[in-house]
């Protein structure tokens, strides 16, 4: 698995295993939200966060949306590659815009919004100056 960032969007290369198929033989629908999830969690490890720092340090971030369009199936073996690009939204959501596509064909299978935000330990959200470093 290799990683790219561009000054536009972060780049995360994967292969689909055959545990992540269906009966129907194509990628579960929920497998898409783990390589989504991925992707930007190794988005986060170039920008020199993770989020088990993050929850030690009493930032705990959350997903509060997310909007994903299937726009066509992947199979085992397929190579693909998961973008992350990240916008700050109403000053305390950071929204992560993402593709998975096919490397191959550069096909798009899935678009996606993940909307996050951080919420203190009182469960109050906030955009904490950390989290600068993604934008």
């Amino acid at each position: 698995m290799t990683e790219n960032t561009t000054d536009d969007e972060f780049v995360c290369a994967m292969s689909v295993r055959d545990y992540e198929c269906d009966m129907q033989g194509v990628v579960n629908n929920s497998v898409y939200q783990n390589y989504l999830e991925h992707a930007r969690h190794e988005y986060l490890k170039t920008r020199g966060l993770d989020f088990a720092t993050l929850t030690r340090e009493g930032i705990i971030v959350v997903v509060v949306r997310a909007e994903i369009d299937y726009l066509q199936p992947l199979k085992s073996g397929d190579s693909i590659f998961v973008t992350a690009k990240p916008v700050l939204e109403k000053r305390i959501r950071l929204v992560f815009n993402q593709s998975i596509r096919h490397s191959a064909t550069g096909r798009e299978h899935v678009r996606a919004r993940i909307v996050t935000t951080a919420v203190s330990e009182r469960g109050r959200p906030y955009f904490p100056e950390s989290l600068n470093v993604l934008l």
